[in-house]
């Protein structure tokens, strides 16, 4: 990680914020790379670092005030130095996009941006619409609800179960309503650009990062996939993403079909069977580990609210090899969950060519409401700083009521519950003219979201973020693979295609 110090004169900071349990370690070769890229007289380089490890189970609220606060710091240190920016670049990896954009609004709020113009911001597999799988019925209580809770403060926003600031509205929510100052300090970043795993990614899966209704690469062996050329066979080809398969499956070799057929048949297993079998296994330690994890992350969530030193005490390498443990059994489980689709009938269901990946989804829909006044931009008066007991939190609408009759849980409303007020929304306008005849007949179900899910759509996509999909194959893991985590790892060695096709069309100076 580079110093916030340098003789040269560059006014351009670019900042990497990592992910959930991360540390700046993660982001090396995302630094290396800009740094190979542009030299210290055009480029400043600022790896965050006093969110890392266990910091990261605080809340995306607390993580984010801490970045901004290194912000700050960095600031001023560059300006004693002789270097003045005026150009800002963000980048959020994973849990990172998300603190990054909390980060973002307050610096908005804080009127940064009218001395410094805002250029890139680009989030890594960054889960903009939560973890929480799409399930309905009684998986959706158990593992949405019940699992939730027994996660820290960022483990609840993130299954969008939380009450930010008695608003009413999970921290989520308030991040894309279109008033808040964390939504319009993100639109005047010249240059929005998003990347998402189309596939393996067990930590925050296609439709969570690409800011999707529907996951087209489900099943991926039976589609065509095209690639921008230069970077075949990783980055998907936004402008015509795939086509029908034409290969066969008797064509394909017989190991892979076996292999097809086995992982077919394990996905097609009841979830009781999932529940009795791999969660005894690690449930012991997942719940020892949350009550550690909850008691000292309500801790330091005192101190840093107290304004009080963030040397806090460090866990013990027992504890966190324990945590590690935890993390990998419960991304398992998630990534063995087959997510669920609406019903044909509800309002929200409606079929989705592939042109939903490369257009944006035009939504008659209605503006998020209940958000306090302290987020909204009047002017940029933000009291986020002074963090006061929000009053003003305006009149919710007809269908948040709905919701907050659920124990102020959009996870737990119903069908008919969640597509409750969508009858003037109206199916997704596609412009499908330019795919080939065969791709413009395809469609997909929409996804068993919740209405805040679908609200987020609706108000991201009206914003105008490019976005990628990258088709990992080396590796199972590709939610560290999309930014190499390990740049020994000759495992991850696509994701350098990533980084470089990031860094030659969607960073701009």
């Amino acid at each position: 990680m580079e110093s916030p110090v340098s003789n040269d004169k560059g006014d351009h900071l670019c900042v990497l914020v990592h992910g959930l349990w991360g540390n700046p370690s993660h982001l090396k070769y995302l630094a290396s790379a800009l740094r190979a890229r542009y030299d210290e007289s055009i480029l400043q380089i600022l790896v965050v670092k006093r969110n890392a490890g266990t910091f990261t189970y605080d809340g995306i609220e607390t993580g984010g005030e801490r970045v901004t606060r290194e912000i700050e710091d960095a600031l001023e240190e560059y300006a004693r130095n002789g270097i003045e920016i005026r150009k800002m670049s963000v980048v959020g990896y994973s849990l990172g996009g998300l603190v990054a954009r909390y980060a973002v609004g307050l610096l908005y709020s804080k009127g940064y941006f009218e001395k410094i113009q805002p250029m890139n911001f680009c989030t890594f597999a960054t889960p903009h619409l939560g973890v929480r799988t799409p399930l309905l019925g009684w998986h959706n209580h158990i593992w949405n609800v019940l699992g939730a809770r027994t996660l820290s403060a960022s483990g609840r926003q993130l299954f969008m179960i939380d009450n930010f600031r008695n608003t009413n509205r999970p921290l989520l929510s308030v991040l894309s309503d279109k008033d808040s100052v964390f939504y319009k300090g993100l639109s005047l970043f010249s240059n929005r650009v998003l990347y998402a795993n189309a596939v393996n990614d067990r930590s925050a899966c296609y439709y969570t990062t690409f800011i999707s209704r529907i996951d087209p690469y489900a099943s991926i062996s039976s589609l065509s996939i095209n690639y921008i050329p230069g970077y075949s066979p990783i980055v998907i080809d936004p402008n015509n993403p795939f086509s029908p398969s034409t290969k066969e499956d008797e064509k394909l070799p017989v190991s892979h079909r076996i292999t097809k057929t086995t992982t077919g048949a394990v996905r097609r297993l009841p979830m009781v069977l999932i529940y009795s079998l791999v969660i005894p296994i690690g449930v012991i330690v997942f719940l020892l580990n949350s009550v550690i994890q909850n008691f000292s992350s309500k801790r330091r969530i005192r101190l840093h609210s107290s304004d009080e030193s963030l040397d806090y005490h460090r866990l013990p390498l027992l504890v966190e090899e324990m945590q590690e443990a935890a993390e990998g059994i419960i991304e398992d489980i998630h990534h063995e969950m087959s997510p669920q689709h609406l019903p044909a009938g509800s309002e929200e269901s409606v079929n989705i060519s592939p042109t939903s990946t490369t257009s944006e989804m035009s939504r008659s829909g209605w503006t998020l409401a209940g958000s306090s006044s302290d987020f909204r931009d009047g002017g940029r008066k933000s009291q986020v700083d002074s963090d006061p007991a929000l009053e003003d939190v305006q009149t919710i609408s007809a269908r948040d009521k709905n919701e907050l009759d659920n124990e102020n849980n959009p996870a737990t409303a119903s069908v008919e519950e969640r597509t409750r007020g969508y009858e003037d929304d109206q199916a997704v306008h596609e412009t499908e003219q330019h795919l080939p005849k065969e791709q413009s007949q395809m469609s997909f179900p929409t996804l068993a979201l919740a209405s805040h899910q679908f609200d987020i759509i609706s108000s991201l996509d009206t914003m105008g973020i490019k976005k990628f999909a990258v088709y990992i194959h080396n590796d199972r893991h590709s939610h560290a693979a999309i930014i190499v985590r390990r740049p020994w790892s000759k495992r991850w060695e696509e994701g350098k295609v990533v980084v470089g096709h990031w860094l030659n069309e969607a960073f701009i100076t």
